[in-house]
């Protein structure tokens, strides 16, 4: 897989996801395109970890997602049923927020640590550190999103990581192999009459055919 397209994809992706604080669609495009970015660079660096590793990151993300959807329509259906069949008013509103952010911090953690991971094996087969910070920084942003200040730490992240592809070296393509130097021909032993063409030994004076006196080369 070609290394360029990688880093283009992945530089495209990151920053989609980082404009995705603002416009939430493009996060999902971004998501895409960064998964498809780390599959072919981990074919280039021969690494599975890479998008496995990213894969995983993507898979909690989505869980979350679902995952407070989830816990927050049950806990109101819950709520309604229980003051329905009780008459007793309880804010299950306010469990039911709760439990949702819940549901959605432990995963967006998860989701944080294998992104970690995938950058920082990625950082170390490319040589591009900048990796190594961004995936620090996702999940620094991951803890501190249960105070509002993590999105601001994450999108920095996603912008680090954006700046990290687009500065992967691309290695020169290598140098053919040198051809192995040829062994000199050894002296064939014989030399010819320049008058008659006769066959000589090389170290013959005379011509044994006309006797006449051989030139020296």
């Amino acid at each position: 897989m070609s290394l360029e397209s990688g880093k283009t994809l992945g530089g495209v992706g990151a920053i989609f996801i980082a404009i995705g604080s603002v416009f939430p669609p493009l996060s999902l495009v971004g998501i895409i395109l960064l998964l498809v970015a780390m599959r072919r660079l981990a074919d280039y660096y021969e690494d599975k970890g890479i998008f496995d590793n990213a894969l995983w990151g993507f898979i909690f993300g989505i869980i979350g997602i679902v995952g407070a959807i989830i816990v927050f329509f049950l806990f109101i259906f819950t709520g309604a049923i229980w003051s329905v069949t009780t008459g007793f008013a309880v804010p299950f509103a306010i469990g039911s927020i709760i439990g949702a952010i819940v549901v959605w911090f432990v995963f967006s953690l998860l989701q944080a640590i294998y992104y970690r991971r995938a950058f920082a094996i990625l950082s170390e087969k490319s040589e591009e550190k900048m990796f190594d910070t961004a995936g620090l920084l996702l999940f620094i942003g991951a803890i501190l999103t249960i105070v509002l200040i993590g999105a601001l730490v994450s999108l920095v992240a996603w912008i680090l990581v954006a700046v990290g592809f687009f500065a992967i070296k691309t290695l020169p393509a290598p140098l053919p192999p040198l051809a192995a130097p040829q062994a000199p021909t050894a002296p064939t032993g014989k030399i010819f009459c320049q008058y008659c063409g006769t066959e000589n030994k090389s170290d013959a004076v005379f011509c044994k055919k006309c006797g006449k006196k051989i030139a020296e080369e």
